[in-house]
């Protein structure tokens, strides 16, 4: 299997393997007290997958497609954003460059760092979920500063499969003016689209997969 794609050119090469020497951009311990009022933008999204039978996700189900494609960032629109990595680094210790494109003519890279994977049941409202979930962390030079989950939720009691984001972040301090101008011009807008996307892509792929005799 070939993995240009997804390690990208010799200079994209480059730019990944730079990131190794870059730290977080934001204090970690700032995210326990993050809200609006404090500057940062908090964002909930959830979409429901296919359904399953009740009690533990089960082989070949919903769940465990959804799973497989979070770990290869499948759910991410590359026309959007576009991922570079090893593949051959286990996501828990990945780094990531990310081309973030806008109306397909302007881009800038970015790094993130893949902070927590976790598998886990746990107890909401009574209820009992499955949830298997990572997040990446934004490095120096990126335009944002902060942390995004993708969650794969099962519940036990009625069988119900979904996919999760959330998000914290604020504009972290950009010195190229045109590129600050433009970001903060068209932030919204292109967060809202990537979430969007993100959301009609784990459904459809999920869908896709579950359609086929290998869901793989």
């Amino acid at each position: 299997m070939s993995y240009a794609p997804l390690v990208g050119s010799a200079r994209i090469q480059r730019r990944l393997g730079e990131l190794s020497r870059k730290r977080l951009n934001f204090d970690l311990a700032s995210l326990a007290d993050a809200s609006p009022h404090r500057g940062w933008t908090i964002n909930d999204e959830c979409q429901a997958l296919p359904g399953e039978p009740p009690g533990m996700p089960i082989d070949e189900g919903s769940w465990q497609v959804a799973r497989r494609l979070m770990r290869g960032y499948e759910f991410a629109d590359p026309s959007i954003v576009r991922a570079y990595y090893d593949p051959a680094i286990p996501l828990e210790r990945r780094n990531m460059l990310l081309k973030l494109q806008a109306f397909g003519v302007a881009h800038v890279f970015v790094g993130v760092r893949v902070g927590e994977v976790y598998n886990h049941t746990r107890e909401l409202g009574g209820r009992t979920a499955r949830i298997w979930g990572w997040n990446y962390r934004t490095l120096e030079g990126h335009v944002e500063m902060g942390q995004m989950d993708w969650e794969v939720w099962k519940w036990l009691d009625d069988g119900r499969v979904e996919f999760r984001v959330h998000s914290v972040s604020r504009v972290a301090r950009i010195p190229n003016p045109i590129v600050r101008l433009g970001f903060r011009l068209l932030r919204e807008r292109e967060r809202r689209a990537f979430l969007h996307s993100t959301k009609q892509r784990m459904r459809t792929f999920t869908e896709l997969a579950l359609a086929h005799d290998d869901p793989g």
